[in-house]
């Protein structure tokens, strides 16, 4: 059986939004954490030769607060801020002090919601979660043990979200979701100003040492969008080539660069890709309006390719620090490994000026969230870029 394609469509480039808010103090609240801790920079030197690259760097969020996952990072800013604005307390004071508990509510299909159950239960609030169907049992069960009220429905992520917000409408709690619509826009805002923690730490973590490319998976497009209105600002006219990667089965952002008429393009369906954390139809409008302007490309990827990355990053070269990376975190990093060893894709390589001077970063946003699937394909062969590659077999 040939292998399904990795697709790619080069972006009609239109004026991106002002990303000036977006370059946030997030990490000075982070900090205020005890579990606080830069998540490591790895920089796979061997690897980057044997691939014909300059460097390879991996920012490793498995470490990230314990949780396995980098999407704390948005919950607890958001949730943080929210909390700030009701009360008038001053940021830093929030975890010093307790208040009347809320009720915050999201969708997500894991990670999301344990960033949330976990900032509630920091804060003394109260969260609830609904997963999509499908949504893994170790995800739900790390979820409620953070003291949430959670469930798996029977919808998709999109419906979810917008039985979500039905239910705060009803109870009169609080959406805490990373993708914005008419009216709903200042949560997700402060979502993607928590996730610039990750640049300000890879900058440090960089020590003066320029990235010329950078590879970001998506669901809705609120980390990509975040990470790379940050670097933007950070570099100016000396921005890295920004490259969105895809699921197949989920690729609004990718669909909506294709189409180039001005409107956002959603994907409908069961979504049943092994990328659980990117399984989002409907983008995120902050993000999409900074992707528009400074992402190069967007990659449509069959489910080898998120695969290939999280058993690349098991099983490094030698000499090469090993990486623990889940379906949705290696996405991005098994994209940039197969446009420079798949013949095939020799054009879109040469078109992303992928050669020996690039400096390439990528981040692997979870761990082994879902460890039984991840042994299933890390120890188990199971997505192979032939028979059974694009089948969720697993």
């Amino acid at each position: 059986m040939k292998k399904e394609k990795i697709e790619m469509v080069w972006n009609q480039k239109k004026e991106g939004e002002d990303t000036a808010f977006l370059n946030a103090k997030a990490i000075e609240f982070h900090k205020s954490f005890s579990v606080y801790q830069k998540t490591p920079l790895v920089c796979l030197k061997n690897l980057a030769k044997k691939l014909g690259v300059n460097h390879i760097f991996v920012k490793d969020e498995s470490f990230r607060f314990g949780l396995n996952a980098f999407k704390v990072l948005g919950a607890s800013y958001a949730i943080a801020k929210y909390i700030s604005q009701k009360t008038g307390q001053d940021l830093k004071d929030i975890l010093k002090t307790k208040v009347k508990p809320m009720t915050f509510v999201t969708a997500t299909d894991g990670n999301h919601g344990r960033g949330v159950a976990w900032t509630a239960k920091q804060l003394g609030q109260k969260a609830v979660v609904y997963m999509p169907k499908g949504s893994s049992q170790e995800r739900l069960h790390n979820i409620i043990a953070e003291g949430a009220t959670a469930e798996i429905t029977d919808m998709n992520y999109d419906d979810a979200v917008r039985f979500s917000e039905q239910k705060a409408k009803e109870n009169g709690w609080i959406v805490v979701q990373d993708t914005a619509w008419e009216g709903y826009t200042d949560i997700p805002t402060w979502i993607m100003q928590g996730y610039t923690t990750i640049g300000q730490e890879i900058i440090e973590q960089l020590q003066g040492q320029k990235i010329t490319h950078i590879f970001l998976q998506a669901g809705v497009g609120s980390m990509a969008g975040a990470i790379t209105g940050f670097f933007v600002n950070h570099w100016k006219e000396e921005k890295p080539i920004i490259i969105v990667v895809e699921p197949q089965k989920a690729n609004c952002l990718y669909q909506t660069a294709k189409a180039n008429d001005g409107n956002l393009h959603c994907v409908t369906g069961e979504m049943d890709t092994i990328m659980a954390g990117l399984a989002c139809g409907e983008p995120c409008s902050i993000g999409w309006n900074i992707l528009k302007g400074y992402a190069e490309a967007f990659f449509s990827c069959p489910e080898y390719v998120a695969a290939d990355g999280m058993r690349m990053l098991a099983a490094p070269v030698k000499g090469d620090t090993a990486v623990i990376s889940g379906e949705s975190g290696a996405a991005g990093f098994g994209c940039m490994a197969n446009l420079l060893q798949d013949k095939e894709l020799e054009e879109f390589k040469k078109k992303l000026k992928l050669d020996k001077n690039s400096n390439i970063l990528c981040i692997s946003t979870e761990g082994d969230t879902d460890a039984q699937n991840y042994q299933n394909i890390v120890w188990g062969g199971k997505y192979s870029k032939f028979e059974g590659g694009g089948k969720n077999d697993v």
